[in-house]
């Protein structure tokens, strides 16, 4: 018999809050992180300007440098500290702060830019100041992996250890490798998740020009949505061994039950039904739960009119009648597309509202879409639930797909 797999802690970081509870706390209440933010790109570049965004709440840092007691100072880029901070507090509910984790323990975190707003200033140096010489540490700073190896050396992870990057669906692959690492006999724990931080001037400027990002905030699966918000932040998991956890008295939060993955091989920002349907049909197929009476759907939900159509679509198609009795939440509503982080961020936020039994409302929401009629939206206030099943779907540019099933 193979042995399953929990979840023994949770962290997070975002425009919600510093924490995993702050999360959801805010998410649960209705509250969104999503306002008005000026880039300045400086006087090498072109007027500031005015976008929504979802910025992290709060002092990270200041956070950061308390719980792991030391200065950090400016030696990591946001996107590494976001994701520090959340595994620190991940580690920290799991109970396993203390002695170095070693090597029977691994870590494995997404996010789809690395370093941006490091890698801004070095070039404003560069190509603005006429400066020769950039920081020394640019090259650490932005690397992809920087938020990993940070994390391996605060907490003395000496096995597998590596980064995943595949844009929007970063930190589900992430999460799903790192459960591969401990179903594969490679590790007993794992810490998992992703991190982003690309609102910055360019970053802002980039979305801009994709024509993805709305110039009022986002609303999932509802008419007159317009696009995505760009948020910041990190968020973290303990993924472990049952009998690991077992014998040290951790409590499960939930069971990692299985994941999907497929790619579409089709547009670089169009998705596609048959890719969107494979990846939910995988998970829910290998968690046994495609005929569950109720699921937790934690939708990709980023407010785009092509994205929400397909993923209605996709959810009808894989579900079908059935479709009507599984709650849908839409958390970007709340705290932004944190990209590589996004997955990670609505599974810590889902399996709380799980953990509860009450499912947080999608926000911003002007009234019903026919192109994602069905589906049971969660609207207006939290609703109870008794749903024991979670689906999370990263769907990402480039045609990359994940979905992830945990039960409890």
């Amino acid at each position: 018999m193979v042995e399953r797999i929990v979840v023994t802690g949770l962290g997070a970081v975002s425009a919600l809050g510093l924490t995993a509870e702050e999360n959801w706390a805010a998410a649960k209440a209705g509250e969104g992180g999503i306002a008005p933010h000026t880039f300045d790109p400086g006087p090498h570049g072109p007027e500031a300007a005015t976008n929504p965004a979802a910025l992290v709440k709060g002092d990270a840092l200041a956070a950061l440098e308390k719980g792991v007691g030391r200065r950090v100072g400016a030696s990591l880029d946001p996107f590494a500290l976001y994701a520090l901070l959340a595994a620190h507090e991940a580690l920290r509910t799991a109970g396993l702060l203390g002695a170095p984790l070693g090597g029977r323990a691994a870590a494995v975190m997404g996010n789809g830019i690395g370093g941006l707003q490091t890698l801004e200033k070095g070039y404003e140096r560069l190509f603005g100041m006429k400066v020769t010489k950039v920081h020394p540490l640019t090259i650490p700073r932005v690397m992809v992996s920087a938020p990993v190896s940070a994390i391996a050396m605060e907490f003395g992870i000496t096995g597998p250890v590596f980064a995943t990057s595949s844009a929007c669906a970063s930190s589900g692959h992430a999460i799903a490798q790192g459960a591969a690492l401990i179903a594969g006999g490679l590790a007993d724990l794992a810490v998992v998740g992703g991190s982003e931080a690309m609102a910055s001037p360019g970053g802002m400027r980039s979305w801009e020009a994709l024509q993805a990002m709305s110039d009022a905030t986002c609303r999932p699966f509802s008419q007159g949505r317009d696009g995505m918000i760009v948020g910041e932040g990190g968020a973290a998991l303990v993924l472990e061994r049952e009998s690991h956890a077992a014998a040290r008295g951790a409590k499960p939060i939930a069971v990692y039950a299985g994941a999907g993955m497929s790619s579409d091989a089709f547009h670089w920002t169009q998705p596609s039904l048959e890719g969107t349907v494979s990846a939910m049909r995988q998970a829910c197929e290998a968690a046994g739960v495609l005929d569950a009476p109720q699921i937790l759907i934690a939708a990709h939900g980023t407010g785009t009119p092509v994205n929400d159509k397909n993923e209605a679509l996709a959810l009808r198609t894989l579900f079908g009648e059935r479709i009507g009795a599984h709650p849908v939440i839409a958390t970007k509503s709340n705290h932004g597309h944190v990209i590589g982080a996004s997955a990670a961020l609505q599974t810590v936020i889902a399996l709380k509202a799980l953990e509860a039994g009450l499912a947080p409302p999608i926000l911003n929401y002007l009234g019903p879409d026919e192109d994602c009629a069905g589906l049971d939206l969660v609207l207006g206030a939290a609703r109870p639930i008794e749903a024991k099943t979670l689906l999370v779907n990263a769907f990402a540019f480039g045609g990359l797909n994940v979905s992830l099933a945990f039960t409890r």
